[in-house]
């Protein structure tokens, strides 16, 4: 069981967790709607990292809570369900007979989702061994932290057009402009003509 400033951050870091489920399925239902091109297989798992990353920090920081209870336990289970989810998912993409487009996609999302559960698993070994290490525990609320984060990133992508990632934001930084030819002109099929409306007919909703 977790003492002192700890059990502070993990009550804090289960709430959060709780909170942001609720409002996963909310963006799950609101993606449904906005899929446009994008490969199936993306969208769901990505849906499943967002679900497993709150699941992780939720289920870790209430066992955590519990008295008696060493938090190297749940660390250890979550750390090894978070690296088995992401072989699967791994696996699953490279069946996949869009594999070069689905691969391009997901690269970033399974290396920090390996570096994740990864280091979760090693300091929940450690806090087995040694139960009272405050440098593991610490490590272990800052990945719970990470995990949050992560859920809360893959979720904005099911229901955002703009992505906020660091490599998109500098490429759209330093790139041209997204929409228009060399000259500025908007892109075929993007101007308006005059007196046409700009839906079709049952468009709305």
């Amino acid at each position: 069981m977790v003492t002192g400033g700890y059990r502070d951050l993990f009550v804090t870091i289960a709430t959060s967790a709780a909170t942001l489920i609720g409002l996963l399925f909310v963006a799950l239902s609101v993606s449904e709607r906005r899929a446009g091109n994008r490969p199936r297989v993306v969208r769901q798992f990505r849906a499943a990292a967002a679900f497993l990353a709150f699941i992780n920090a939720l289920s870790v920081t209430l066992f955590g809570l519990v008295p008696g209870t060493n938090v190297g336990y749940p660390a250890l289970f979550l750390g090894i369900t978070g690296l088995t989810f992401t072989a699967a998912g791994v696996r699953r993409t490279l069946a996949l007979t869009v594999r070069r487009q689905v691969l391009t996609r997901v690269p970033f999302l399974v290396v920090l989702l390996l570096v994740v559960f990864g280091s979760e698993f090693a300091f929940g070994v450690v806090l087995l061994n040694n139960p009272h290490d405050s440098s593991a525990l610490s490590n272990v609320g800052d990945i719970l932290i990470v995990s949050l984060l992560i859920g809360i990133a893959r979720a904005w992508e099911l229901v955002s057009e703009w992505n906020t990632g660091l490599w998109s934001s500098l490429g759209a930084l330093l790139g041209p402009p997204p929409g228009t030819d060399k000259e500025g002109a908007d892109v075929a099929g993007e101007q308006s003509t005059p007196g046409v409306p700009d839906t079709a007919p049952g468009d709305e909703q």
